[in-house]
Formats: structure tokens, C-alpha cells, sequence
């Protein structure tokens, strides 16, 4: 059986951090949370279920960075740099080709 270490847990959990604050940016903006709802098929009265569903904390961060603009806003709002953003995708299992 596969067992995390400590450091991947902490990674983990920054990575869901991180995105738990891209959910804030994008409920920050009544533009961004439309977009989301949009892309992701949501409603606003189905985002609390949804967010204790796997793959939800991927999708809100995979929203933010499908948009260089909004994830560079993000991250400048957050004191993140690109790479901190690619480190939580990554973590959260998000994988470019």
C-alpha cells in the first residue's frame, strides 16, 4: 500500500490551500464566478457538495490558470509566483501534455 510522507502531505496540503484561495478570487468576481459555473457545469447551490468531492480543488485551480490574466492576478494577489501554481497543479493532479 502506497503511504505518504510527511513532506507530500504538507504539499498536498498547500496545494488545496492554494486552491481554496483561488475559489475566493473566483467568488471575488461576479465575471470569474460565472465563468466557473459555466465551465464547470455548477450551480451556486451545489458548490459546498461539490467541494467535498475528489477533484474539485483541481478544477477551480485549473479554471484560475486556463486564463494567463486571472492566474497572473491570482498570484499577485496571493504573493505566489507561477511556479508555486504549477507546484499545486501538479500536486492536485492536474497534468499538462
Amino acid at each position: 500500500m502506497f503511504r505518504q510522507t510527511a513532506g507530500q502531505a504538507a504539499q498536498k496540503q498547500r496545494a488545496e490551500e492554494i486552491a481554496t484561495a483561488a475559489l475566493g478570487f473566483i467568488a471575488a468576481d461576479e465575471d470569474r464566478l460565472n465563468g466557473f459555473f459555466m465551465a464547470t457545469g455548477l450551480s451556486p447551490d451545489e458548490i459546498r457538495s461539490a467541494a467535498a468531492k475528489p477533484g474539485f480543488f483541481a478544477s477551480v485551480l485549473q479554471h484560475v490558470l486556463s486564463d494567463e490574466e486571472s492566474a497572473a492576478s491570482f498570484a499577485t494577489e496571493n504573493g505566489l509566483s507561477p511556479e508555486d501554481l504549477q507546484r499545486a497543479a501538479f500536486q492536485l493532479g492536474i497534468r499538462w501534455d
